[in-house]
């Protein structure tokens, strides 16, 4: 029976040493912003119009989610597609956290109201857009600081 309890007793200082070193390895970093990254391919010959779509439009979405906190942060990236199957634009938005996306459709419903209008005008202006361009993904992503 003592080398049962004796087992035991290492088994369990085994497995707290264990969960400590695994705290201490999650502790190395904190977490940064969540990225969302959708990579977008334009028809040839409208990239221009689509970039035009992007600096008008878009960019009033954009800063308006971002005057009322939903984001922290837009870029666009021009890409070399390697072939017909690739992205030639990535949008990328930056949000605080996980806990932006919580209710994100409420949050965001008086800036779509106010861009787009109606939901017909939406949809009549997705359509348009659609001729022009096709999402070819998203991609969400979390960065880090390691310290």
């Amino acid at each position: 029976m003592q080398s049962f309890a004796r087992r035991l007793q290492v088994i369990s200082c085994a497995l707290l040493l264990a969960a400590a070193g695994t705290s201490a390895f999650a502790a190395d970093y904190t977490d940064g912003p969540v990225v969302v990254r959708s990579a977008v391919r334009t028809v040839d010959g409208h990239f221009d119009d689509y970039v035009h779509w992007l600096d008008t439009v878009w960019k009033k979405q954009e800063e308006a989610m971002k005057k009322v906190g939903i984001i922290t942060g837009y870029t666009v990236l021009f890409a070399q597609p390697r072939g017909p199957q690739d992205p030639d634009i990535y949008l990328v938005e930056f949000y605080p956290n996980w806990a932006a996306f919580d209710g994100i459709d409420k949050k965001s419903e008086a800036i779509s109201r106010q861009i787009w209008g109606s939901l017909e005008q939406a949809s009549a202006t997705e359509a348009a857009r659609g001729k022009i361009r096709t999402i070819l993904g998203s991609e969400v992503m979390q960065g880090v600081t390691l310290k």
